[in-house]
């Protein structure tokens, strides 16, 4: 059983990986509630957000984006108790993330910018690992709740860092399985087997665990969602505007995004992103 330094948390959003992390804190033993907009019938789940958060000492957030985080915060701001702690995991841009903080300094709560990396299963086995941007003191005081549902923290500076740091990953992982899904077509084309590619790349400086994850399930056609294409499409809009606030040029993330965004209107949201694969290996 772990330390439980708080009485009582509570998890708004219960998607993929909230709803993960919130079964992993009930399971542990700790005194949580939960909410999310469609009912998901967890044992602990509130009828409101605000029915949620009262009286609890640390409340994490696994909205979808931006929007959704202020719509819902905004519901809630005026029954902000101070001390109250706010943690913010979803992928989101970085002026939302600063409202968040000055939302919370308003209230006289506490607040880190705390995105995380990995997906369902990652969640699932609480191996989640978490950017972590804001007072470094909070963030070590967090370490025991914070540990059931990841695997390691990474502490990358003031509230925003860890929001830019979260995005610049999602730009390799967009551009890399767009560069996989191309390299995959081309291979495939040319009448070599797709398993020469995956065996290759395995031993080449190219390749990695994002590669060893998503090459096969790409080649069998699966797109269980583990991190949906329309999340992605979403983060990307995020780091361009990232990039255009530092008068950046980024050809690349650029085109990956417009793609997502094809594929989008194309009906294919609700895939894994690796369904950036699907169009070339249906095509004849």
């Amino acid at each position: 059983m772990s330390a439980r330094p708080f009485s009582k948390v509570a998890v708004l959003g219960l998607g993929i990986v909230g709803s993960r992390a919130c079964q992993r804190l009930i399971d542990a033993g700790w005194n949580v509630s939960c909410w999310n907009r469609t009912p998901k019938g967890m044992p602990c789940e509130a009828d409101s957000p605000l029915e949620a958060i009262k009286g609890a000492e640390v409340v994490s957030i696994y909205l979808k984006d931006a929007p959704a985080i202020r719509e819902v915060v905004s519901r809630v701001v005026t029954k902000l108790e101070p001390g109250q702690i706010l943690l913010n995991h979803s992928t989101i841009d970085l002026e939302t993330t600063k409202w968040l903080e000055e939302t919370c300094l308003s209230r006289g709560c506490r607040f880190l910018d705390a995105p995380f990396t990995g997906s369902k299963v990652a969640a699932h086995n609480g191996q989640l690992v978490y950017y972590i941007g804001g007072d470094e003191s909070l963030a070590a005081e967090l370490e025991p709740y914070l540990a059931i549902t990841s695997k390691a923290r990474l502490y990358c500076g003031p509230v925003g860092a860890a929001t830019v740091i979260k995005l610049t990953t999602n730009l390799i992982s967009a551009c890399y399985v767009q560069a996989m899904s191309e390299a995959l077509a081309i291979t495939t084309r040319h009448g070599v087997p797709a398993e020469r590619l995956i065996e290759a790349v395995s031993q080449n400086a190219s390749g990695s665990v994002l590669a060893a994850m998503k090459f096969p399930t790409m080649v069998s056609g699966d797109y269980e969602t583990h991190f949906s294409l329309d999340n992605m499409a979403k983060d990307c809009r995020y780091m361009l505007d990232l990039a255009a606030s530092a008068n950046l040029e980024t050809p690349a993330i650029g085109a990956v995004s417009k793609r997502l965004e094809d594929l989008r209107a194309n009906g294919l949201g609700e895939l894994d992103y690796s369904a950036l694969a699907k169009p070339y290996l249906q095509e004849t």
